[in-house]
């Protein structure tokens, strides 16, 4: 398709109109044209973007989709859609389902259901069979089957000697191993952040040291194997701490934390809502201020949604027999820019969201420069919103956000020449 954009603001360090005002003309889904004296060609939709801005189209590599095996839940069709009205043309699905993605054959499941989707969909392979933390799953066949890293979802490797042969592996060609975490035998059983919240609830409390210890040893085993790690999911002040520190001595390790963990600290469990139960634990204050100063030094490397559908089943019960998770691929732009984007700014959030994660994953990071594939998210990033029961494009409903305000629009996104508006 033919597409004509009018006078959108460019957010994009790696193309020479960052941060201007310009025209640009998409033709057959390639950039073909910018400026005011555009050349168009044939017949074209055009688009009045006063106040719009325009980025490479955002990238989420800690997703659940849920397919095969729990699509009650959500699938590839309903996660697609909740990703693309959230702004994403990329996702990276979680494995944890049934089967688990441990094997060449559901990684090909995966990319052929995902096939010429608007949102490129690619898959996690698991770490260990079934991601059950004992014995390594096929990962080079998963390699040359097309997944971009390895990852037992929200099960953290605890066998030491396993993480490591995991490292060792994909180092033959230069993969990433993700790491969840979080030492079980610390926060077994636990509910939400050991605290004066946790206490005054009576809830069983899952320590910041959990996260913490688990850190430490993968920065270790980083360091000893010469191989990379991403930290899918940090929370403390401590582990901000732990991985800016070893970043400086060169150990190949990246990490991501949730926006829904930029926006709000323990306190929001004092109503028992479920749909604030989440691994990691929401934090406290002084977590959040540390994880914000993470984001503007660069020690933070992306923010994800952590989006995990889950069943009304699993989380109409009471709080401490509830499921961890909720559902947030659409709100994840909204509540990362209006907790973070004044103390960050734009251009670093979009490095966030959109460029950094494909550089972990070594995948083509799109830019809005001529000649290239027109891979887009168009978006308003002071107009506010909220997203409603209407609006809800996921199966589930497992999230706290419903009828709640959050600034900046998602207007439209682009990719495989298709547009969604």
């Amino acid at each position: 398709m033919n597409l004509l954009l009018r006078s959108v603001t460019v957010v994009d360090p790696n193309s020479p109109f960052n941060q201007k005002q310009t025209d640009i003309f998409i033709a057959n889904g390639i950039i073909s044209s910018f400026g005011k004296k555009i050349k168009t060609e044939g017949k074209f939709t055009e688009i009045d973007c006063k106040g719009l801005f325009i980025s490479p189209g955002w990238f989420d590599m800690q997703v659940s989709f849920c397919d095969p095996g729990f699509e009650h839940k959500e699938d590839i069709e309903s996660g697609v859609k909740a990703a693309a009205a959230g702004g994403f043309t990329g996702v990276a699905v979680l494995p944890d389902t049934q089967p688990a993605l441990h094997s060449k054959s559901e990684i090909e499941y995966i990319l052929n259901r995902a096939k010429g989707k608007i949102v490129d969909v690619h898959a996690l392979g698991a770490i260990t069979r079934k991601c059950e933390g004992k014995d390594l799953a096929e990962i080079f066949d998963m390699h040359h089957a097309g997944a971009v890293a390895y990852s037992d979802a929200s099960n953290p490797v605890a066998d030491s000697g396993v993480m490591m042969r995991a490292l060792q592996y994909v180092k033959l060609f230069d993969g990433v191993v993700f790491s969840h975490p979080d030492d079980v035998n610390v926060s077994h059983d636990g509910s939400m952040n050991e605290g004066v919240m946790s206490t005054n609830l009576g809830l069983k409390g899952m320590p910041s040291l959990a996260e913490e210890l688990m850190v430490v040893r993968d920065i270790y085993l980083a360091e000893y194997t010469q191989s990379r790690v991403h930290f899918s999911l940090i929370s403390t002040a401590r582990s901000v701490d732990l991985i800016r520190a070893a970043k400086k001595k060169g150990v190949k390790i990246t990490c991501a934390v949730s926006s829904l963990h930029l926006m709000f600290d323990d306190s929001e469990l004092k109503e028992f809502d479920t749909n604030f139960k989440l691994n990691p634990s929401l934090r406290t204050k002084k977590d959040i201020t540390a994880l914000i100063a993470g984001l503007k030094d660069g020690t933070i490397d992306v923010i994800v949604s952590a989006h995990q559908p889950q069943n009304i089943e699993l989380k109409d019960v009471e709080f401490e027999y509830a499921d961890f998770g909720v559902i947030n691929l659409q709100t994840t732009f909204s509540v990362a820019n209006t907790s973070v984007g004044n103390n960050i700014g734009l251009v670093a959030l979009i490095e966030k969201i959109s460029i950094n994660p494909r550089k972990i994953l070594g995948l083509k990071i799109p830019t809005i420069s001529s000649g290239e594939e027109a891979n887009f998210t168009l978006f308003n990033p002071t107009e506010e919103w909220s997203l409603t029961s209407e609006k809800n494009k996921s199966k589930s409903t497992n999230t706290p956000l419903l009828n709640k305000k959050f600034k900046g629009r998602v207007v439209g996104v682009f990719n495989h020449n298709q547009f969604l508006q």
